[in-house]
């Protein structure tokens, strides 16, 4: 089942840089939420602190808490581990496990939970493919690496593989930037078919992009370099892109700056 996730007064740090600085928002389940603003804003250090993924490089902290429907995630004896399997995330390059066969990348978090039994993995591997819209074009060669697909291919492959230990929220960190303008189209409608079943949470530099896909639009920036990002505004994306509160949304959204 989705869920919410709620931030308050969220700020990261790696060592003594600050990345983000008391970010406050609520994003509901079963929507697409973008994240824009310009390069170094904080918004994907943003999206890796929601599921605990910004921890694995060394020295980073946060204050503030992060909230899945009421729970703190960084609250005392909670397995990040855990939190991540909740909490799935797409990359911005496809990252299929080379070695791996596409049925092998597809169930590899299940066999990581203990998962052994084949008719379960199949079930699994069969409905998440067909969740990621890939199922009709490798359904006759899951035995073959997934790192012969296409870039495209690939990264529906690794939403299969996040979706498969049945996360509540996914997170994107710019799904499409690698890909062609017709591998993008797909990972696009794609997401628009996976908002009835999970909260997703997207990274773009591409405007047109969260205009296209998201309910809600959160717009991050700078005050210069060296500073923190910070969240200047959210709302329903169509009112981010034609009539925001905030000049300095305004001013990113007509390209005066960043």
């Amino acid at each position: 089942m989705a869920k919410r996730i709620e931030t308050a007064g969220l700020s990261a740090w790696f060592g003594s840089f600050k990345a983000i600085e008391d970010v406050t928002i609520t994003i509901e389940p079963k929507s697409v939420t973008a994240c824009i603003g310009p390069s170094g804003c904080g918004k994907s250090t943003f999206l890796r602190t929601l599921n605990r993924m910004h921890e694995v490089v060394p020295k980073t902290r946060i204050e503030g808490r992060v909230l899945l429907d009421d729970e703190d995630l960084y609250g005392p004896g909670v397995d990040p581990v855990s939190v991540r399997r909740t909490i799935g995330m797409v990359f911005q390059r496809p990252n299929p496990f080379p070695t791996m066969s596409i049925y092998d990348n597809v169930v590899a978090g299940l066999r990581l939970n203990g998962v052994r039994s084949r008719a379960v993995l199949d079930e699994a591997a069969e409905r998440s493919l067909k969740a990621a819209n890939l199922w009709a074009e490798v359904s006759h060669r899951l035995d073959k690496p997934g790192a012969g697909l296409s870039g495209g291919q690939q990264q529906r492959l690794c939403i299969a593989r996040a979706i498969a230990v049945e996360p509540q929220v996914l997170l994107m960190d710019e799904p499409c930037s690698a890909l062609d303008p017709i591998s993008t189209l797909a990972i696009e409608e794609l997401m628009t078919g996976l908002k009835d079943r999970y909260t997703i949470v997207i990274v773009t530099h591409n405007m047109q992009q969260a205009a296209r896909v998201s309910d809600v639009t959160a717009f991050f920036t700078i005050a210069g370099a060296g500073e923190p990002g910070r969240l200047i505004e959210v709302d329903a994306t169509q009112k981010i892109f034609t009539n925001p509160r905030d000049p300095r949304t305004e001013g990113y959204i007509t390209g005066r700056f960043g």
